[in-house]
């Protein structure tokens, strides 16, 4: 979509709250945990997520090419890293921390307002304010 990443990025995890409600992340879980010890159950969730971190490299790409470098990683690097951030915060979410031990959701939704920052071009670290 010819969208800002940051308002794609908000939408993710709308995403997420949508499919925790829907049982979505459960299961995916539990596959995730089955594919340890099924070759067959492993293959098949391989392939869905390697859809969404394919997915998610496309947009890194898009992003570099919109905006410039992305630091020291490669569009590969950042997928991996908000992809696997989801899966860990679906498995974290799913045993129940409280935001007050781990703000998961909002620690999530702060990613979006720094890619907003980092697109507008008013990005501030912590040292500048």
């Amino acid at each position: 979509e010819d969208v800002p990443l940051w308002q794609r990025y908000e939408r993710a995890c709308d995403f997420l709250e949508d499919d925790l409600d829907s049982g979505y992340v459960r299961v995916l879980q539990e596959m995730i945990a089955a594919g340890w010890s099924n070759a067959e159950v492993r293959d098949a969730v391989r392939e869905l997520l390697g859809g969404w971190y394919g997915l998610l490299a496309e947009v890194a790409r898009e992003a570099e090419r919109r905006h410039g470098g992305l630091g020291p990683f490669t569009a590969e690097e950042v997928a991996t890293l908000i992809g696997t951030t989801f899966v860990g915060a679906e498995a974290l979410l799913l045993l129940g921390f409280d935001r007050d031990v781990l703000p998961i959701r909002s620690a999530l939704r702060r990613i979006a307002v720094l890619i907003r920052q980092l697109e507008e071009g008013t990005a501030t670290t912590r040292k500048d304010r």
